[in-house]
């Protein structure tokens, strides 16, 4: 079959009707990977989906190559072949950790073309059972009424939760104290424990602990309610219009890949996303399909950037 494809190809040169196009309609004819995060976090969980996904509609074999946090997925796929064979789902990490850090190996501008956003996952705002606020708003009175008193515990400096927590300090106008975590599932443990107050916490495990009430939710912090708690309003409801802070996972292709390969990587990767049963997989983590056009991606990147930007110089937030 290789064989026959290359033979193909050959004619097609010969006869000036070879296009990109053509090869995008026979891509691919090897293994797929998708360059992730660390195993068993989000990202790590929507690229498994999206390679299933693939395998089944290219009939070649699509995996998921996990290369840890920080820059180092980033750098793999800016600098693989531009041929479509290996992809890139990250986070927000990818475009805004050069704005927190001087020297990043890649330029996320400069180095990938967009494919399509994945998904996006909501951030919840939880606070020990104690502390007396039952809503969001409570919380902004308390805060003011207690001006460096309360914590918010997070993860490594630049996460989402972090910039989430900074983004709330300054529309709120109040001043909660960052307390950093070697990770996510150690500081969410400090809310529940009462040594910091709050945290704006990963939705997929803080789930199981809101359900038993060791934290409470006060609020989500997406633009629009989440589809998986559709009972919490959003901080921009709650006081603080504008406010949004979410984990978006986009997918991307090594710079110079050529159009038509863009073009049949986003069309069949939406298709899988906009399965009922991807919906459905999405939710058990508090998160949501999305499927959009490259140059959508594009603009929501813009658009963080631009929020986040001004957030990461004000609370004047580096990463070493």
């Amino acid at each position: 079959m290789k064989i026959a494809l290359k033979l193909a190809a050959t004619v097609l040169a010969v006869s000036g009707t070879f296009s990109p196009a053509a090869v995008a309609q026979e891509y691919p004819t090897k293994p797929v990977r998708i360059v992730a995060s660390e195993a068993g976090g989000g990202g790590d969980f929507i690229a498994r989906l999206v390679a299933q996904g693939l395998t089944s509609a290219f009939g070649q074999q699509v995996v998921v190559e996990n290369r840890g946090g920080g820059v180092i997925a980033g750098d793999v796929v800016a600098k693989s072949p531009p041929d479509g064979y290996t992809l890139l789902l990250y986070g927000n990490t990818l475009w805004l950790l050069p704005l927190m850090r001087k020297q990043v190996p890649y330029d996320p501008h400069r180095d990938f073309l967009p494919i399509t956003l994945a998904g996006r996952a909501v951030n919840i705002l939880v606070v020990h059972p104690s502390l007396p606020a039952k809503s969001a708003k409570d919380l902004i009175a308390l805060a003011r009424a207690r001006p460096g008193q309360l914590n918010f515990s997070t993860a490594a400096p630049g996460t989402i939760n972090h910039l989430a927590g900074e983004l709330f300090n300054s529309m709120a106008k109040v001043n909660i104290v960052r307390v950093s975590y070697r990770g996510s599932p150690s500081a969410l443990t400090a809310v529940m424990s009462g040594e910091v107050q709050l945290m704006f916490a990963t939705a997929a495990p803080a789930k199981p602990h809101i359900q038993a009430g060791r934290v409470r939710p006060l609020a989500v912090t997406s633009a629009n309610r989440s589809t998986t708690y559709p009972e919490l309003p959003t901080l921009s409801e709650s006081g603080l219009p504008g406010f949004e802070a979410v984990s978006m996972h986009g997918i991307f292709a090594p710079a110079k890949t050529p159009d038509a390969l863009i073009a049949r990587l986003n069309q069949e990767i939406v298709r899988v996303l906009q399965r009922p049963d991807s919906r459905e997989r999405f939710a058990g983590i508090g998160a949501e399909p999305i499927g959009n056009t490259p140059e959508q991606l594009t603009a929501e990147i813009k658009a963080e950037i631009a929020r986040m930007g001004k957030v990461i110089r004000d609370a004047n937030i580096q990463e070493k």
